[in-house]
């Protein structure tokens, strides 16, 4: 009963369009042109290098596209155990008619030229939405993307911080942030006016969130603007600033960020827990890794302090799920948002669905973010999830609690869909 009763309730959850509301989508370059695009996702880079691949041979400038995906097709096979070669597979066959059940240094390049073709059709990128089943990407926006060139109803605008943040220190930062509006940020004053101006423009433009990754040391707090000014002047003057006046800085740029989403009544994303250049030899994305140091009780003063802002956190690992899982459960304003990273695989993803659907007031979870940075991934990664709902929905709800199946339907589109429109409040619903 079971087995049937996942196959009928997975079928159910593909037939849900969905939002994806968090990826690296480029949509001036959305969908990929070959199959490098696809093998060069650093899953892939950084799974070959740490299987033995040398990173000059994955990253040297003369490496052609094709050149590349023969090297990575190399390492193929001390790799198929893993998820991530399982959504290259299921790729190959979903939209290139990939036959095999492994890409081999025997047959991997008429698979390349048959993708590149197909690739090159006019409607690729309308062809791979339309299969994958997703209507809404959102984006990942540097501070001074003017907004321009794309569709902004498909692909949805979101202000992402880590630079202001982590980096206004830095004498680039501060010019794209003048050029961006027109202000020279000298002084808390000045600052607070530039990120004004930002925030005007991003919901102007149809932005529906404000986003940053956060390393497990982060700890905001409000800031005394006379004390942040001396810190910003500092900077300004090129000043080397202490890791306390960083510590400052970063604090209240922060700050200000969650006041200006209460102002606008954007959603802030916290993705809590990494750290950047562990392996400072790893190749291009492959070098960041978590830190068990992190407890969202570092945010505790922020979650207070706004209680009208909805923050959906991200944590990097298995590990911080239970106590993702307990403030969302107590604080009205924390959502558990996806699985990020090193969560993503389907062991991780099914013990925190578990504990999530069991503990969180339904309203409070997006249950997946693809995360891409290409388009066709949407297809395997949204799909892995969809299987371990339908299997989480089958055993848990339905033959465990006695739902039905369209009661459990319900609770999947919510997760998979609902909320996102809710929790971001967009502004139309199929």
């Amino acid at each position: 009963m079971t087995d049937t009763l996942f196959a009928t309730l997975f079928q159910e959850l593909e037939n849900f369009v969905l939002i994806d509301p968090h990826s690296h989508i480029n949509p001036h370059s959305a969908a990929s042109k070959n199959l490098a695009d696809l093998l060069g996702y650093h899953y892939y880079t950084e799974l070959a290098h740490s299987a033995g691949l040398p990173k000059d041979q994955i990253e040297g400038p003369e490496i052609t596209p094709k050149e590349k995906v023969g090297r990575l097709v190399e390492k193929l096979a001390d790799l198929d155990n893993t998820i991530q070669v399982s959504w290259l597979i299921e790729m190959c066959r979903e939209f290139f008619g990939f036959q095999e059940d492994r890409l081999t240094p025997e047959n991997w390049e008429p698979l390349y030229d048959n993708a590149e073709q197909k690739m090159a059709q006019p409607d690729w990128e309308d062809q791979v939405l339309r299969h994958s089943k997703i209507e809404q990407v959102f984006l990942t926006n540097d501070f001074d993307d003017p907004l321009e060139g794309f569709d902004t109803n498909r692909y949805i605008p979101c202000l992402r911080t880590d630079d202001l943040v982590f980096h206004f220190v830095k004498k680039g930062v501060r010019e794209r942030l003048a050029k961006a509006t027109g202000i020279e940020a000298v002084d808390a004053v000045t600052l607070r006016s530039a990120i004004s101006k930002l925030f005007a423009h991003f919901t102007a433009k149809g932005a529906r969130a404000c986003a940053i990754s956060l390393p497990p040391t982060f700890h905001p707090a409000k800031v005394d603007p006379g004390a942040a000014s001396q810190v910003i002047k500092h900077a300004v003057k090129g000043q080397r600033l202490t890791n306390s006046e960083q510590e400052l800085l970063s604090a209240h740029i922060f700050w200000i960020l969650a006041e200006h989403c209460a102002e606008h009544s954007l959603p802030f994303d916290l993705m809590i827990g990494v750290n950047r250049r562990v392996y400072e030899s790893g190749v291009y994305q492959g070098q960041d890794l978590y830190d068990t140091r992190v407890s969202l009780i570092q945010y505790k003063e922020v979650f207070n302090a706004f209680p009208q802002v909805t923050f959906p956190v991200s944590v990097l690992t298995h590990m911080s799920n239970q106590e993702l899982v307990s403030y969302s459960w107590i604080f009205p304003n924390v959502v558990a948002n996806g699985h990020w990273w090193y969560s993503n695989t389907p062991t991780y993803i099914e013990l925190d669905t578990r504990s999530r659907l069991e503990a969180i007031p339904r309203n409070k979870l997006i249950g997946y973010y693809s995360d891409m940075y290409k388009l066709e991934f949407a297809l395997p990664k949204f799909r892995m999830y969809r299987r371990i709902l339908a299997r989480v929905l089958a055993e848990d709800f339905v033959r465990r609690r006695g739902w039905t199946e369209d009661q459990a339907l319900q609770l999947g589109r919510q997760v998979l869909r609902g909320n996102v429109e809710q929790i971001f409040k967009m502004p139309s619903s199929k």
